[in-house]
């Protein structure tokens, strides 16, 4: 019964807003489309030599990394993490004592949702990237003669071009650029693949998924290296001195300036050293950070004890994967720095599908929730509480923790009941209090 009231106290989002992350999804999914689509195309057949030994490489018949075992590192596993972490870390240890359970709830499954479409769109971008750039540029693989097997008693009917015909009778024919028509290899599917070795798909895939899931981590446990935020230059010492008494609690100067207008001294507010204001997090955490690493590392590396491989393939396909995690991870995290490990929130109701000329950005004052009809007050609710300038007290605990604790509140934000939205002076200052 008290959580079936509490779920009644808690509008539930606009079917605009929802149908718009929806559709999130179904781009995802057409991308992946996409990308195994350009997978089934013959890729562009390079003229290769006969004598090059840097594409005579045995072809292995067992790969160490398999194209199954590759999903379950870089797509499960990261999956299954992510939900693991979003279920039973969200909301935090800062969250309100009187916080319903559907408001957390409902906060878990946002933190989820934008984690999984963060993962999916790495993961589709970089597939979609290297499909395409193998299916173009039609590299030989290291094991490339191996795969053809070519027909060298006939090398003449191949032949790329003419140049070579004057040394022809010194080197011999096979010191010419050749066909894969020359190629016996009955297994076209072998044949074609023989063409795919730039860049990685291995590595990029291993680094979309992997990469992205340590970034995850890193936010969701504060693990970073410690910063200073941005201020004001300043010559007081008591930024950088000594505290003049050791204290258990966060040391402070409590100094004491004077009023230019009095000429008398007065109480200042007192100063955080600049070394108290950050800490390095405990050694274990980078191991935490640092496994999914391990692993897309391991995985480029049988890349080229497999023969499959170039170098340069590997670091290119690398890249690609670590350009769309960083890419996927901001996209839909807040810095990790300055983000207290929570996502963005979500687009607001009028908002969710385009944004026109003379909006900023994604987010207004009209809310999450369904739109009210036309008797109700458009803000007289929101009036009613801001009276006379006070907020509610409640508030300021939850701008703190990134969660709100009264039942009153709702929607992906700091919506209030019946869905009406707060004004603009009152959004942005709680701005970081939302409830997906």
């Amino acid at each position: 019964m008290k959580y079936a009231n509490e779920m009644r106290n808690i509008n539930m989002p606009s079917k605009r807003l929802v149908a718009s992350y929806v559709f999130d999804w179904v781009v995802i999914i057409i991308f992946w489309f996409v990308g195994a689509g350009i997978g089934t195309v013959s890729p562009y057949h390079r003229p290769f030599s006969l004598t090059d030994l840097s594409i005579s490489f045995p072809y292995t018949v067992r790969e160490q990394i398999s194209t199954w075992l590759l999903v379950v590192l870089s797509i499960i596993l990261p999956g299954l993490v992510i939900l693991v972490v979003a279920l039973a870390m969200i909301p935090g240890p800062m969250a309100h004592n009187n916080t319903p359970r559907s408001l957390i709830w409902r906060r878990k499954l946002w933190e989820l949702n934008t984690g999984w479409l963060g993962l999916g769109l790495s993961l589709v971008v970089a597939f979609m990237i290297t499909q395409g750039m193998k299916n173009l540029f039609g590299k030989p693989r290291p094991d490339l003669i191996s795969r053809c097997q070519p027909d060298a008693s006939n090398i003449a009917a191949h032949i790329v071009a003419n140049y070579a015909t004057q040394l022809n009778g010194a080197l011999g024919s096979e010191w010419t650029l050749v066909q894969s028509s020359i190629c016996t290899q009955q297994d076209r599917g072998r044949l074609d693949d023989g063409f795919r070795s730039f860049p990685s798909g291995h590595c990029s895939m291993s680094w979309s998924g992997l990469l992205y899931l340590s970034l995850f981590i890193c936010s969701k446990f504060a693990i970073s290296i410690p910063f200073l935020p941005p201020r004001s230059y300043s010559q007081d010492l008591a930024h950088t001195a000594m505290e003049a008494r050791q204290s258990s609690s966060l040391p402070t100067h409590e100094i004491r300036e004077d009023a230019s207008d009095t000429g008398l001294t007065r109480d200042a507010a007192p100063v955080v050293p600049i070394r108290n204001q950050a800490a390095a997090p405990p050694l274990y955490s980078l191991v935490l950070a640092f496994i999914p690493v391990f692993i897309a590392t391991y995985i480029c590396s049988t890349r080229y004890s497999d023969f499959r491989h170039a170098g340069f393939d590997i670091l290119f396909g690398s890249f690609i994967g670590i350009g769309t995690s960083w890419f996927a991870f901001r996209w839909y995290h807040l810095p990790i720095q300055q983000g207290a490990g929570w996502a963005w929130g979500a687009r607001s109701r009028d908002r969710a599908w385009a944004v026109g000329v003379g909006k900023l950005g994604y987010v207004g004052t009209e809310g999450w929730g369904p739109e009210r009809s036309s008797t109700d007050g458009p803000r007289s609710g929101v009036r009613a509480r801001l009276q006379g300038g006070k907020r509610r007290d409640a508030l300021s605990s939850d701008v703190e923790s990134g969660m709100a604790g009264r039942r009153d509140l709702t929607g992906p934000g700091l919506e209030l009941v019946g869905g009406e939205a707060l004004p603009e002076n009152a959004q942005s200052s709680m701005s970081r209090s939302r409830n997906w």
